[in-house]
């Protein structure tokens, strides 16, 4: 029997939605094993549930979405939170560190009809079962994720930083070797090392590894001269709101 699925969007850009649409040729057997019942980029059939699988991309940024979110943890059996902004509140979460009426003037023309928060992770909200980090997650955790919950088990998603990545591809180390400001020893690998493959400096886009050093991470910045506020922001861009991060995000 096939496995009913739903996915669901809150605030975010709908790239992670876009990145499991690349599921390309193994599509076929995909759909053989999952029902999607509920997709509204790919479909307008939409079917109410309840869900084995539900598929949350976004952060939570209004109180309508706290009862949405709410709503779909109810009736779902495994929730799957996929993407930065539904994991940690991603680059949307950037405006928690501005007042709520500053960024709702910079936004829209008519604040006052707006109904709008801080932007949160959906665990602050609900019960998560599998955090696909990523912005978006790389192909091959979203199928690692999706062949998990087929067999019933936990999914194998990597928790070492992207170093691990870059010595597997014999990259040379832009941090220690280039002084460059690479956020690879703090991040979650899973991407493949992408950017350092190509002599650029990981951006931090899978939020923080199992168990950072971020305070030797800091003094390393500041040693290739990086300012306090430039660190700050190295850290808020993608998962300042995370455990790990929110003391030098400042929030």
């Amino acid at each position: 029997m096939k496995l009913k699925v739903g996915a669901f969007k809150f605030t975010s850009c709908s790239g992670c939605q876009v990145e499991f649409l690349r599921i390309n040729e193994n599509l076929p057997g995909i759909l053989n094993l999952l029902d999607f019942q509920n997709w509204a980029m790919a479909s307008s059939n939409v079917q109410p549930g309840p869900y084995d699988i539900a598929i949350v991309e976004g952060g939570i940024s209004t109180p309508e979405s706290i009862e949405e979110i709410k709503t779909i943890r109810r009736n779902s059996r495994l929730l799957i939170a996929i993407g930065d902004c539904a994991v940690f509140g991603g680059i949307p979460s950037m405006r928690n560190w501005m007042k709520q009426r500053e960024a709702e003037s910079l936004t829209y023309p008519k604040p006052e009809y707006l109904r709008s928060m801080k932007v949160s992770s959906v665990d602050e909200y609900v019960k998560v079962d599998v955090y696909l980090k990523g912005c978006p997650p790389h192909l091959d955790n979203i199928l690692e994720a999706f062949k998990a919950a087929i067999l019933d088990i936990k999914p194998r998603l990597r928790q070492h930083p992207v170093c691990i990545e870059c010595k597997f591809y014999e990259n040379e180390c832009l941090l220690t070797t280039y002084r460059q400001a690479c956020m690879g020893p703090v991040t979650a690998a899973g991407c493949g090392a992408i950017c350092p493959s190509v002599s650029r400096p990981c951006e931090g886009c899978y939020g923080p590894m199992s168990n950072p050093n971020v305070k030797s991470m800091v003094e390393r910045l500041r040693e290739i001269g990086l300012a306090d506020d430039d660190i700050m922001r190295k850290f808020r861009k993608y998962a300042g709101t995370s455990e790990y991060y929110r003391e030098v995000a400042r929030l």
